[in-house]
C-alpha cells in the first residue's frame, strides 16, 4: 500500500517509516470516516493507552530516583492524560491528516481534545506494531519531548490534579471525609477518604490534615489511572 502524501510527509516528520502503511492509515481513521472497507482506530487507541503508560511510567521512574511513588503519580498522571496527549497531538500536526467524517469535520472535529488525544495513542500503537515496542519507546519520547523532565515542575498537587481529572469527564469534584482522627490534640493523625461520584474511593492516613488530604487525592488517582 502507498501513503498518500500528507501521510507520507507526516510519517517523515515523526521520524518513523512504516513497513506496513495500513496502520498509520488506520491510526489517523476516526469512527465517523469508518467503512466496510476502513477499520477505525478505536481498537489502536485501545492498545496504544496501555504501551503510553508503560513508556511513561518507565521515563519518570529512571528520571528521578529520588522521587516518592506519590509524586511520580502525579507526574505520570499529568503526562498520560487525554488533554496532554492531544496538546501532543497539535504540536506534531497530527488533526490534519486526520480522516474523519464530514459531520465531525464541520463540528471541528481536528481540534477535539478527545478525537486528538485517542488518535494519538491509536498513532503509538500502530508504530508499536509496526516494529516493536522499542521503536514506540522512541516515539513516544520523541513525541513528548521536555514535558518529561519538566514534568515535576509543571505538575500540580494531586488534589489539583485529581480534580481536573474529573472534569475533564463530567464528574462532580472530589469529596474528602475525614473517617477517623487519632493521636494527641497537638499533632492528631487524620485517616482521610477522598471519594468521587461514581462511587472510586481511597483512603490515607497522614497529619496534618492537608497531607492525609493530599495523600488519599494520589492513591485514588493511581486508583483510577490503573
Amino acid at each position: 500500500m502507498k501513503l498518500a502524501a500528507d501521510l507520507t510527509a507526516f510519517a517523515q516528520h515523526l521520524g518513523h517509516d512504516f513497513s506496513t502503511p495500513e496502520l498509520l492509515v488506520r491510526a489517523v481513521t476516526h469512527s465517523s470516516m469508518a467503512t466496510a472497507h476502513r477499520d477505525d482506530n478505536q481498537r489502536l487507541e485501545f492498545l496504544g493507552d496501555r504501551v503510553l503508560n508503560l513508556v511513561i511510567a518507565d521515563a519518570i521512574f529512571a528520571a528521578d530516583p529520588n522521587a516518592a511513588e506519590g509524586e511520580l503519580a502525579v507526574r505520570y498522571n499529568h503526562l498520560v492524560r487525554k488533554e496532554t496527549c492531544a496538546d501532543v497531538a497539535r504540536e506534531w500536526g497530527l488533526g490534519d491528516v486526520l480522516k474523519i467524517g464530514r459531520s465531525e469535520m464541520k463540528s471541528g472535529g481536528r481540534r477535539k481534545t478527545a478525537i486528538l488525544g485517542d488518535a494519538l495513542e491509536a498513532l503509538i500503537a500502530a508504530i508499536y506494531l509496526d516494529a516493536g515496542l522499542e521503536a514506540a519507546r522512541a516515539a513516544v519520547l520523541r513525541l513528548w519531548g521536555e514535558r518529561i523532565n519538566t514534568a515535576a515542575s509543571e505538575t500540580k498537587d494531586a488534589k489539583t490534579a485529581l480534580q481536573e481529572w474529573a472534569q475533564a469527564r463530567g464528574i462532580q469534584p472530589p469529596r474528602y471525609i475525614e473517617i477517623a482522627r487519632e493521636g494527641p490534640d497537638h499533632a492528631p493523625v487524620f485517616l482521610i477518604e477522598a471519594r468521587l461520584e461514581t462511587g472510586e474511593a481511597a483512603q490515607a492516613s497522614a497529619t496534618p490534615k492537608r497531607h492525609a488530604e493530599q495523600a488519599a487525592a494520589t492513591a485514588l488517582l493511581q486508583k483510577v489511572s490503573a
